[in-house]
């Protein structure tokens, strides 16, 4: 692990942010409510100091190396039990990290081993991890006919 982490250019001792948001997965034609770990980039964290609704309760700062071990993850304390990481989540980790590296400045919203639950928390879009988009005629837009001829 270490060997990928000096390729990217980052250390175990590198800052990050991890959020717990709610999410829903649909399972025979129910949704089913869901706590999901994942790692938040600098871009999306700014994004949720302008208040925008999130479906994040809580946000954490820490480094990666307090979240990814050797060859395993570690579950955050300030997270419920019953919480799951996300998909790809040590991919995402590596990236998230990134950005707080390329932005140092973004680091100040919440400070290292700090957290944060006082964001514009709300489930009115809610996000379905497995939802699939089926495509129909319906989908279609409608051009004008004048649209391809030269005029």
């Amino acid at each position: 692990m270490s060997n990928r982490l000096t390729e990217l250019g980052i250390s175990q001792e590198d800052y990050c942010v991890f959020g717990l948001a709610t999410c829903f997965i649909r399972d025979e034609g129910e949704i089913k409510e869901i706590q999901v770990i994942e790692p938040i980039p600098s871009a999306a964290l700014e994004a949720l100091f302008k208040e925008i609704p999130t479906s994040y309760q809580l946000v954490i700062a820490t480094t990666i190396g307090e979240v990814i071990l050797e060859n395993t993850i570690e579950k955050p304390l300030e997270f419920p039990k019953d919480s799951q990481f996300c998909d790809d989540f040590v991919d995402r980790t590596f990236a998230a990290t990134r950005t707080y590296k390329n932005k140092p400045s973004a680091q100040e919203y919440i400070k290292l081993g700090t957290s944060k639950s006082d964001f514009n928390y709300s489930l009115e879009r809610k996000r379905v991890l497995n939802s699939v988009h089926k495509v129909s005629d319906d989908d279609n837009v409608k051009q004008h006919p004048n649209t391809h001829k030269i005029l």
